[in-house]
Formats: structure tokens, sequence, C-alpha cells
């Protein structure tokens, strides 16, 4: 028996709603394995934790999360908390101090999700989106000077260093190396940004050399945007910086039906820390509470998770019992259908145990 050790930060807004689920679908999955085990344990930082304490979590926080095997993360933000005070109080803190540098967002259509593109249907749009997680325009250096004065200045400054580009380039010609097609896309804004931007384009070239197999290609990323809309077909792996990927990862996100089907894992592959699992819709207070919350994401993520630990096997039973539910018609209300997230939960849980009450398209509950 493998137990792994996973510290749950629910965190914010539907956070705890998915990752409530997440757990109840791990335990489920656990059961079925038999030789492995999750010990959840489960932190309360967040926006609640800032208006009693002041911080979005506690200043030896990192360390307490260390001896982790995984971190799975629920969303932060709350509309009476600046989001620039949620995101660098707990979100990049664990990301920058961890060392997460590879943010890897997978996208596909699942069965029985619409994609809003035409004449587009599963396995036409199956991409991975690798984002520099670390630095780049996320850095956190900049200031403001003469504040609230006529002739006030805000400075925002991406840095880019050789060493953060040259790895994030070689992680992701390596991913693109393992995946079928072989295909990489390495997207800048290099016509404009002519420094840090084209030092990307010149190490992208100089990795590529390492990867003969790999087919690779370069795009503007507004060009990208075209791009993804136009010809999804044409694309498979893409590697941007943290900025760039961040916004484009939300556009795949939607055009794969929902973002509330789109998985988050923030990568140290040197394994020296814990590595952080995310959805990526964010904290969406407009439907906390209504129990309509799409978990699909939290459970990919676990998917995510899973391969991370060197589970994939256990990965893809889960993920098969998602895209069964989905196939099915048992979804929430933002990618077409009318389950509750207890519904779609429960009939993850039934499909993990193989009952066939979802051949039909009954809800588990029925």
């Amino acid at each position: 028996m493998k137990t792994y050790r996973i510290a749950a930060i629910p965190a914010d807004g539907i956070g705890p709603e998915v990752i409530d689920a997440g757990n109840e679908v791990l335990a489920a999955l656990a059961e079925q394995v038999g030789d492995i085990a999750f010990d959840v344990t489960t932190f309360d930082w967040g926006s609640d934790y800032y208006k009693k304490h002041g911080v979005m979590m506690p200043e030896d926080g990192l360390e307490q999360l260390k001896p982790f095997d995984a971190i799975y993360f629920g969303a932060v933000g709350a509309p009476d908390v600046p989001d620039h005070v949620t995101l660098w109080g707990l979100r990049l803190p664990i990301c920058q101090g961890f060392d997460q540098y590879a943010n890897v967002r997978p996208t596909k259509i699942i069965p029985g999700v619409q994609s809003p593109l035409r004449n587009v249907k599963v396995g036409d749009l199956d991409w991975v989106i690798v984002r520099e997680n670390s630095e780049g325009e996320y850095s956190g250096h900049g200031g403001r000077a003469h504040k609230g004065m006529p002739e006030e200045v805000g400075t925002e400054v991406a840095i880019f260093t050789r060493a953060g580009v040259m790895r994030i380039m070689r992680y992701a010609f390596s991913l693109a190396q393992q995946r079928p097609r072989k295909l990489l896309t390495v997207v800048t804004k290099s016509n404009a940004q002519r420094h840090g931007m084209v030092m990307w384009d010149e190490i992208a070239a100089e990795v590529s050399k390492e990867f003969p197999d790999v087919t690779w290609d370069k795009m503007l990323v507004d060009a990208m945007t075209v791009r993804m809309t136009l010809k999804p077909q044409s694309i498979d792996t893409v590697v941007a910086t943290n900025l760039h990927a961040d916004i484009l990862s939300d556009l795949a996100g939607a055009l794969a039906g929902s973002l509330g089907v789109a998985p988050t894992a923030n990568i140290d592959p040197e394994g020296r820390y814990p590595s952080m699992f995310e959805p990526i819709h964010g904290s969406a207070f407009d439907i906390t509470g209504q129990g309509i919350a799409n978990p699909v994401a939290t459970f990919w993520t676990a998917v995510q998770m899973l391969e991370h630990l060197g589970q994939p096997q256990a990965g893809e039973r889960l993920m098969s019992a998602v895209e069964r539910v989905c196939a099915a018609g048992i979804m929430t209300p933002d990618v077409g259908g009318t389950a509750t997230t207890r519904e779609v939960t429960d009939a993850v849980i039934e499909a993990l145990r193989g009952r066939n009450a979802l051949a039909s398209g009954l809800k588990a509950t029925d």
C-alpha cells in the first residue's frame, strides 16, 4: 500500500466545493485501485484567513507544505479583497517558493461537452499549453512613483533569464517529444518586445537542436489567438511566457467548452518540492453556494496529480470515468447540463465502481 500525503487548500469561492468533490473521488478511486491511499490534510488559508489575520497564509506556510507529496488547490480571490493581495499572498508564493516553474494546462474536448467552435468535434482540439511559471511578466518587479500626482509613474518589469527560458523550453520540447504528433509551437511577441522575446526565440532555436524529432514553429501571440480559433487541428503542444500562456490557456478552456473543465498542474520537474494542482476556473463567487460548480476540472487536475505521483494507470481510470459521465449527459449548467456538483460527483464515483447507471444517461441518484 502506497500512501500519498496531500495538502488540500480549498481557499475561496467554489474552491471548497470542488476540492471536497475531488477528495471524495480520490477516496473512491483508492478504494477501487486497492494499493494506494490518500492522507489529506486541509489548510484553511485564503481570503477568510486574510480577514482574520491580515495575511493569506502563515509566515511559515511553505515549511508546513514542504513534507507533502502534492498540493491540491481550489481557487483564490474574493470580491472584498484586492486581487493582487490574494494572488501574491497565496498562490504565487507557493508557485515561486517551490520553484514550480512548469505550469501545464492540457485542453481537449471531452465527450458530451460542446465546443463553441463550428465543425470541431472530440479529437480535433487536443492541446497542452506549457506556461513559464516563475519569472517573465509575473516576476513582481517594478513600482510606483509620485502616487496620486499628475506625473504618477507605474512600472511593471518583465524579467527573462537564460536559465529560466532554457529550462522551460527543454521541458516543452521534451513534452512534445512524448506526444504522438511531436509538434511544438513557441509563442512570443518578438516583433514588439525586442529584448526578452527575441531571446525566447533564439533560445527556442538552440534547444530545438537537442530534439531533432520534434517539429516546431513559432507565432506571435496575437496571431496565435486566430490560429487557435480557426485552425485548432494544427496545434498540439504550446509553450509561452507567464502572461501570454495565462491568457491563451483561458481561451483554450473556453474553446473546449468551459473553464469548468480546464485543469492545471504547477510542476517542479526536479521533484525538490511538492507540486501543486488546481482547476483554472477561479473562485466564481457568482455561483458559490449554489451547488452547481463544475467539478470536472478538479477531477482532471487530480488525474494530473496522479500522473505526477507515478500512478498513470489510476489517472487513466479516473479520466475514463469522468469522460463516461460527461458522455452520458451528466453535466453542470456551464456546459449545458442540469446536474449539480453532487450529482456529477456521485456519477463519477459510480463509474469508478463499474456501475451501469450511466448507460441510459440517468443520474446516479435516480
